[in-house]
């Protein structure tokens, strides 16, 4: 018995030990696979590898940005052009006084070569290119190759090639440059007109001379116009990184595609900050065709000087919705005087597309086929209309629409009141900077804090017309300010800088 117990105790020490250890073991998951015992806990810093993520895609199963990225980066090339300089231009080839610059990158990034001393006469430009044909065609932007003496193109296989400038079309910032290569990778083109807001794009191009550079966003907005950074703008927006350098790169879609060439960027800094443009694809590819046809980019023309349409102006014409464009004149000789157009009519439908801003109406004109002829629906005192019209190519120097036919007027009641207006005579002319033959009434001075002031009318403003009714002289202004209700709501045609308007002013 005493024999039994002396080994009792070192026995049950070592079993005891052993269930421990084997507890222990199962919970640091230490045990081979199939053991039993408790789910070992999953380790929260650990994570398994994502696979790259899946582009939601129109159609059709999507790429991932790997793939995308895969296709299209052999296509696009780095572009170096030297051109001849002088001292105090920036390294991206344009004088620092351009106002693309001035605008867009603002005076601290170029701070440093104005500061700089003087420098050899041969300056060099960074951008980038999209090859669109096998053969060596490339687009890219007319603020990158512009007036090179010569044009350097670099290909990711780390080739390089001479570039042959093609055509430019300083209107809408494109070029075309030609390089002698065949077989050459390309980036097949989309329709631009289908890209929505809030699609993902990646931008491709050389920031900074980073060749190869791949960015991401998505499509911030369509149909950005009145930027000031070219004459015929319908940009795309993005929030892709874009800096100085992408100019002409590639703007694709999930599916590979080209939608935009690469143009500009909003930045106080010289760097991203999340605001990039980008040229459509079918403007570019419009422009592209013409220059490689013929060398030059003939725009059509219609001859009417158009404006928005807005809820106060809709209102004056008894027009229910602000969908279309106001004409507020027909210039004489026009395609569209000769087809019966007239001021006021409002443009809903042109070649049976919607029109909803001049902008859009306007390089909607510019890219018909010369001679062709287009449909027109409009609305005409509260009446829809259709027009044929046939369109010509644009003048060289565009006429302005002829002027309507000394004392100071009597003061008028209502919102008149706030605008004191003067017969035109020679020193008003001059003042103004008017043409000789301008006839009518001047605004000389516009009562501060007024509605008048509020609704945009200003000093050197000519009156044409009150509730469409024509003012060529003072008595006639006079008639027709006087025919006015103190609060009503009243209708002006303006010509200002050459350009007639209609301005509404409600009390």
């Amino acid at each position: 018995m005493k024999l039994v117990r002396a080994w009792l105790v070192p026995v049950t020490l070592v079993a005891g030990g052993i269930i421990i250890g084997v507890v222990v073991a199962s919970n640091m998951g230490w045990l081979p696979t199939g053991t039993a015992g408790p789910e070992p806990i999953p380790n929260p810093i650990v994570r398994p590898v994502a696979t790259a993520p899946q582009l939601p895609m129109a159609g059709g199963s999507g790429k991932n940005f790997v793939e995308i990225a895969k296709s299209v980066k052999p296509a696009v090339v780095n572009i170096a052009a030297t051109r001849s300089g002088k001292s105090g231009e920036n390294p991206h080839g344009a004088p620092l006084d351009d106002p693309f610059f001035r605008k867009f990158f603002g005076d601290e990034f170029f701070k440093r070569d104005r500061d700089a001393p003087p420098r050899e006469p041969k300056e060099r430009g960074q951008g980038s290119g999209v090859i669109v044909e096998a053969n060596g065609l490339i687009v890219t932007n007319n603020h990158v190759v512009n007036k090179a003496d010569e044009i350097r193109v670099f290909l990711p296989d780390k080739r390089e090639f001479k570039g042959k400038l093609i055509g430019t079309d300083a209107k809408t910032d494109i070029a075309i440059v030609k390089i002698e290569a065949t077989g050459l990778p390309t980036i097949p083109w989309a329709d631009s007109d289908q890209l929505e807001v809030g699609e993902f794009v990646l931008a491709v191009g050389s920031p900074f001379g980073l060749t190869q550079t791949v960015t991401m966003g998505i499509v911030s907005a369509v149909g950005r116009a009145s930027m000031g950074i070219a004459e015929y703008e319908d940009f795309i927006q993005t929030d892709a990184a874009i800096n100085p350098g992408n100019s002409g790169g590639a703007l694709v879609n999930v599916r590979g595609e080209l939608v935009g060439i690469n143009t500009a960027i909003f930045s106080q800094s010289g760097g991203n900050m999340g605001i990039g443009f980008a040229v459509p694809s079918n403007l570019s590819r419009a422009i592209m065709d013409q220059l490689v046809r013929t060398g030059k980019v003939v725009r059509g023309w219609l001859g009417v000087a158009i404006q928005d349409l807005t809820p106060e102006l809709a209102t004056q014409f008894g027009i229910t919705e602000t969908k279309g464009v106001l004409v507020s004149d027909v210039m004489e000789d026009s395609p569209a005087k000769k087809a019966g157009f007239e001021r006021a009519d409002v443009i809903v439908e042109y070649d049976g597309k919607s029109m909803d801003s001049p902008t859009h109406l306007r390089n909607a004109v510019a890219q018909t086929p010369i001679g062709k002829k287009v449909s027109v629906k409009l609305i005409r005192d509260k009446k829809s209309k259709t027009i044929e019209v046939a369109i010509v190519e644009q003048p060289k120097s565009l006429g302005q629409p002829s002027a309507e036919e000394s004392r100071e007027s009597a003061v008028p009641t209502g919102l008149l009141s706030d605008l004191e207006v003067h017969e035109l005579n020679e020193e008003l002319i001059t003042r103004y900077g008017l043409k000789a033959t301008e006839r009518g009434v001047v605004v000389v001075r516009v009562r501060p804090g007024s509605t008048a002031e509020e609704m945009g009318v200003r000093e050197g403003d000519v009156i044409l017309e009150v509730n469409r009714k024509a003012v060529g002289s003072l008595k006639s202004y006079e008639q027709a300010a006087s025919a006015l209700a103190k609060d009503q709501a009243i209708l002006l045609l303006l010509r200002r800088k050459g350009q007639t308007i209609y301005l509404t002013l409600r009390p």
